[in-house]
């Protein structure tokens, strides 16, 4: 998947507990990693560039995702919403051409949730991958999205433009009910 160009967060946090928030985007790096067996046990000066080339990044990484200075804490010991930018930090740090995100304002307060949509834009428009975004809250998917396709219970329902979007009977309907689609 990663080969590929694929990277994606889950809407339950799947973090390396025990390892720093440094450590976490480094894995992340694995599979653009060119050192042999023989450069890892010896520390050659190939391995030594591309693992300080690696950890410079993932600092740039951090900083992005505004985890600067945090490079030495576990993330066991993130609040929540930081270990939400940690996973989205450290899906980036694949360079994937597309990033699938799975609920990532998922359980944040208004706040976190304005601090992520905005993240989420500049991953789009600043480092140019493609975002493909599921999410329930739909003040996310409108602030964000370029064109949409809802589902209601795993079927298509709407496709379009935001502002279609916002006015189509059927997505009213199944997100604010029926009383909320005949007043509209």
């Amino acid at each position: 998947m990663v080969v590929a160009g694929l990277a994606r967060t889950f809407q339950n946090i799947r973090l390396y507990k025990s390892l720093t928030t440094l450590e976490n985007i480094l894995v992340g790096m694995h599979v653009h990693m060119h050192g042999t067996l023989f450069g890892a046990l010896f520390k050659t000066r190939q391995v030594r560039e591309e693992e300080a080339a690696a950890e410079q990044r993932a600092r740039e990484l951090l900083a992005f995702v505004d985890l600067a200075g945090m490079e030495n804490e576990l993330a066991a010991n993130l609040p929540y919403g930081k270990q939400r930018l940690l996973e989205i930090a450290r899906a980036i740090a694949s360079r994937p051409k597309l990033l699938l995100l799975d609920e990532p304002a998922a359980g944040m307060n208004p706040r976190e949730t304005e601090e992520m949509t905005a993240l989420i834009r500049r991953i789009r428009d600043e480092l140019g991958i493609t975002v493909l975004l599921i999410e329930h809250d739909m003040r996310v998917v409108m602030g964000i999205s370029d064109y949409i396709t809802v589902l209601d219970h795993g079927e298509k329902i709407a496709e379009g433009l935001p502002k279609a979007i916002r006015t189509n009977p059927k997505v009213i309907e199944a997100y604010l009910g029926r009383g909320a689609a005949a007043g509209h």
